[in-house]
């Protein structure tokens, strides 16, 4: 008889009650839905007392079939095994499980030590040891957060971390409560967790700042209120207390305003999972700015003393409170959805499988709801970012009902994987070396198992309609299929493509701020065209400040600062262009950075003076720059004139269908910008010198400002939504 082979096998203790079973239950799940079978390895702590049972959300996991316990005696075999919190192994196992994997990770859900001491809990060398003695010599050590990665750090220097954090993950269907109105006539703060001094404040002062002893506001506690009340001598008026698993999470967090949670200061807080599902549920978080690293502009930060005046500022203007939910919740479906663990797994030879047992996504202990239909979006292009970036714009505003995942035949896959995007890879018909009529094969087949997998509601192509695109549409006719074709094409260039429009039920067409200059054939084909602003990748808020700008960037003071970006070089030579601008600028007297592409086949060649940056978006670091000399790609190019950064284009004349020369002689023509299209030339001097001169910039970025265009990506993502609800009504 075969044994059974999981998908992933998860070791850990199952009677931890709080952050760690509940990120077990939310990956499990999210395998579940995927049709992945998971084991369920139980190894005691030495630090959980005998005759605990185990956390009511493994048991439910259980219960629902979700997962499978594994026999103590017997071998469990997986592709992955995951092993979660290294306290397990600070005594020698009485008992080994067998466990044979593929691959093993090891979750490093804790630091090692506080503040005061960074080896209170575990010695890091001990715990390798012991993890490599009982599962093989090649362990991948991931920590949970960029804190957890420094206390690593700061106990053992030489530990061996994995690149990306195996950060925890949470399904916002399961938490959204879509509510739209105040719980109650005042404002109600509140939190839950489980019951441990460090997880509050150190302080009464500290406590009553946090959470107010006020008659027009009130307080409830989930777990831990005890802690509260003792340093207290006694239970606020306005505070409303309930045992530690007296309520769901999720139901509880309906009651709530306000999410408020601080710890003691030495505690080093592996995560704040009880801050993302407050996030996930429609509720603004307050806590305190350490955080920021993990929930960037999703959360309110502030000290204890700060939580009042912010709960009032929120409380009344209720537009501010909904944006701030909003913002929270596209941040933790982006970065934080089930689609981003379903991803890593498949980094680590774990796919999801087409057939998949579909588990439905719950509410609180009963509520039912539907799984969203995604919009599948599909980009070209093995050389460039561009059309995975004009997705991703679009898939970052898209709402809840209709997720998006990514296809795409970009080397910049992981990228998308790495903004949050579950990611699938299609290798491009020059990286796998296929004729036409096989390549065509391939992509269909390919298409249509996305289609059967995913089941999107609409399926968004950034590409040229490849046969195999339009073999794909024709057999998945159920599906909303739109292209979304970007103008500005060469002349006399691409009439076999247009004559192809009719495979897709719309058009969707990115604005072009050189649109009088087009001369190509998408400007006669108008049939059917949904247009929108240009779109961009991030909105002028989304910029870092100038000082922080500088600092990513590694900018001094005192000097101005040029960035050259002439792509990724895997289309055209930018070796000499790069050289001669480089000295051009630093004999003006700039500091000089050379942007790498994330996706380039070659390094950047060293230019002597000139420093590399690899950064993306680097787009966010706009404002610490004082001129770029940029090709005239769509998206930079829009870039750099929506948020008025000086500018030099350097046309690609190489591109198949991209007119960039046309382009860059518009916004030369507008006083938008300066051009060379001879970079081999005298031009570049010339350009180069003029653009030295701190009041042509200035007068570039006024100009900017008075040719302004706005951002399509959030009107795309609106009529992309809008044509999934069509298709889900219509019961395709």
């Amino acid at each position: 008889m075969t044994a059974t082979v999981h998908d992933v096998a998860i070791l850990s203790d199952f009677r931890y009650p709080g952050g760690n079973s509940a990120a077990i239950a939310a990956e499990v799940r999210a395998q579940a839905e995927a049709g992945l079978r998971t084991a369920l390895v139980h190894v005691p702590s030495p630090h959980n007392r005998d005759g605990l049972p185990f956390s009511p959300r493994i048991a439910e996991l259980l219960r629902e079939g979700l997962a499978e316990l594994a026999v103590p005696d017997a071998a469990t075999d997986a592709r992955l095994l995951v092993v979660r919190q290294p306290r397990i192994f600070t005594a020698d196992l009485a008992v080994v499980p067998r466990v044979h994997a593929e691959r093993t990770v090891m979750v490093i859900n804790q630091a090692p030590g506080d503040a005061a001491d960074p080896a209170r809990y575990y010695d890091v060398g001990e715990i390798r040891d012991r993890v490599s003695r009982y599962f093989g010599p090649v362990v991948e050590w991931a920590p949970i957060s960029p804190r957890i990665r420094a206390e690593v750090l700061r106990s053992a220097p030489d530990a061996p971390l994995a690149g990306a954090d195996w950060h925890e993950i949470i399904d916002v269907a399961r938490w959204w409560t879509g509510r739209d109105r105040p719980v109650a006539g005042v404002p109600v703060l509140g939190r839950h967790g489980r019951c441990d001094p460090v997880k509050w404040p150190r302080t009464a002062a500290e406590l009553l700042l946090a959470y107010p002893e006020r008659d027009d506001l009130r307080v409830r506690v989930l777990g831990g209120g005890e802690i509260a009340t003792r340093l207290l001598g006694r239970r606020p008026a306005n505070w409303e207390l309930l045992p530690f698993g007296a309520e769901q999470p999720a139901d509880f967090l309906r009651t709530l305003d306000f999410f408020v949670y601080f710890h003691d200061p030495d505690l080093v807080e592996g995560f704040g999972r009880t801050i993302l599902e407050a996030m996930a549920a429609g509720v603004p978080a307050i806590v305190g700015p350490h955080f920021r690293p993990l929930f960037g502009d999703a959360a309110l930060y502030t000290t204890p003393a700060g939580v009042e005046p912010l709960v009032r500022e929120l409380w009344a203007d209720r537009d501010r409170y909904r944006a701030v939910v909003a913002r929270a919740r596209d941040l933790v479906q982006r970065r934080y959805g089930p689609g981003t663990h379903l991803a890593r797994l498949a980094e680590r030879g774990v796919p999801t499988r087409p057939a998949a047992r579909r588990a439905p996504a719950r509410i609180g202990r009963d509520r039912a709801v539907s799984r969203p239909r995604p919009v599948l979006m599909l980009s070209d292009n093995g050389a460039g970012l561009g059309h995975l970036s004009r997705l991703m714009a679009i898939g970052r505003r898209l709402p809840a009902s209709c997720p998006a995942v990514i296809a795409t035949q970009s080397y910049g896959a992981s990228l998308a994987h790495r903004e949050g995007f579950l990611t699938e890879y299609l290798p491009s018909r020059a990286v796998l070396g296929l004729p036409r009529p096989r390549w065509t094969g391939f992509l269909r087949a390919r298409l249509e198992h996305l289609v059967d997998l995913h089941r999107p509601a609409v399926v968004a192509v950034d590409s040229v309609p490849h046969d195999g695109i339009v073999a794909a549409a024709a057999a998945r006719p159920d599906v909303t299929w739109v292209w979304v074709r970007r103008p500005m094409w060469r002349r006399d260039t691409g009439a076999e493509w247009i004559a192809r429009g009719p495979a897709f039920d719309g058009i969707l067409e990115p604005g072009e701020f050189a649109a009088a200059a087009d001369e190509g054939p998408t400007v006669a084909d108008r049939g059917g065209v949904h247009a929108v602003d240009p779109i961009m990748l991030l909105d002028r808020g989304d910029l870092a400040g100038p000082d922080e700008a500088r600092a990513v960037l590694g900018v001094q003071e005192g000097r101005p600062a040029a960035l050259l970006q002439l792509g990724a070089g895997n289309i055209d030579d930018i070796t000499s262009p790069l050289r001669r601008g480089a000295r051009l600028l630093r004999e003006a007297g700039f500091q000089v950075l050379l942007a790498e592409s994330m996706i380039a086949t070659e390094p950047t060649p060293p230019v002597p003076g000139a420093r590399v940056v690899k950064v993306y978006p680097i787009s966010r670091y706009l404002r610490g720059l004082d001129l770029v000399v940029s090709a005239s790609g769509y998206n930079s190019f829009h870039e750099l004139l929506a948020f008025g950064v000086p500018a030099v284009f350097v046309p690609n004349r190489r591109t198949a269908l991209d007119d960039q020369v046309a382009r860059a002689r518009f916004a030369a023509a507008t006083g938008a910008a300066l051009c060379v299209e001879d970079p081999q030339g005298a031009e570049l001097d010339r350009v180069l010198a003029e653009a030295a001169r701190p009041e042509v910039r200035a007068g570039l970025t006024r100009r900017c400002a008075q040719v302004g265009f706005g951002n399509g990506a959030a009107a795309a993502a609106r009529w992309l939504a809008g044509l999934a609800a069509e298709n889900v009504r219509s019961g395709a």
